[in-house]
């Protein structure tokens, strides 16, 4: 048995998959994800425990959660790449499509979102004066700042597409340059999504016009900083080379993803801020 070449006592039989080792890291991240989860229930319910109150910044301590397990596991899955050269060309397939399973439930979330905005729009009830937007609420203006923002997330996608054939070409200080364009486009989005938030003139407790907004492009929003720390890290695996022409996936896999971000936002922009308020 062990004189036969195809067959390996210590690691068994040769195959092209890649077989995790174990981690404590998912059990972990979705403990604190569970967590932030009802830090937000109890924090958008005003809720009371003992005289303690569950202010913003309890859902924030959820976030920093998530933020160190997401560090910790791509630390891993990096090590795995680029060190023990681990990812198969099999298990880059097994990789795309788990990416795209991943879009796919992500895609289920906002049809979720969209569904409450539509049932609440086209039907407004009579408690909200059977019209929409309800009376009383002043809508954002979308072709003020959410257009720029659209403007800007639009530009950001041509950025990610040019750091991918930059890669493709071997540019790898090319594929930088369009990499830091693009981080700076989503925070350049986030900041303008704050400022529209802080001047508002309706807040997430008003109604369910002010819940289903700010839901959806909270949400949306959310992505966007996912996907800038995302993208970062990929800015600096790529100055360090681990990118190459035929290994790239990392970067395929955030460049995937924003661009899902970027078409979200088409369909938010074109429903809530420019159909919603008309």
């Amino acid at each position: 048995m062990s004189d036969n070449p195809v067959y390996d006592l210590k690691n068994g039989p040769p195959q092209p998959f890649h077989l995790v080792k174990p981690s404590v890291w998912p059990i972990i991240g979705a403990m604190i994800a569970g967590l932030m989860a009802g830090m937000m229930v109890l924090f958008m319910h005003d809720v009371k425990f003992e005289g303690i109150t569950f202010g913003v910044e309890a859902p924030l301590i959820g976030l920093c959660g998530i933020l160190a397990i997401m560090w910790v596991w791509w630390r891993d899955v990096i090590h795995e790449a680029v060190v023990e050269k681990a990812h198969s060309p099999i298990a880059k397939i097994g990789f795309r499509y788990g990416m795209a399973l991943f879009i796919s439930s992500e895609v289920m979330f906002f049809v979720a979102f969209f569904w409450a905005f539509f049932a609440s729009s086209l039907f407004p009830s009579a408690a909200i004066g059977g019209v929409w937007p309800p009376k009383g609420v002043e809508g954002i203006h979308p072709f003020e700042l959410p257009f720029l923002m659209t403007m800007i997330l639009l530009l950001s996608g041509c950025t990610v597409t040019w750091a991918h054939h930059a890669i493709l070409e071997g540019k790898q200080a090319e594929a930088t340059k369009a990499l830091l364009i693009t981080v700076l486009l989503g925070i350049a989005f986030t900041c303008f999504q704050a400022f529209e938030y802080y001047h508002a003139t309706f807040h997430f407790k008003d109604g369910i016009y002010s819940s289903a907004f700010y839901m959806a492009t909270g949400f949306h929003g959310f992505h966007v900083l996912v996907g800038t720390i995302f993208l970062i890290v990929c800015m600096f695996r790529n100055m360090k080379g681990h990118f190459t022409p035929k290994s790239h996936f990392g970067f395929e896999a955030a460049a995937w993803y924003w661009h899902f971000v970027d078409v979200v936002w088409l369909f938010l922009f074109t429903a809530v801020y420019w159909w919603g308020n008309s």
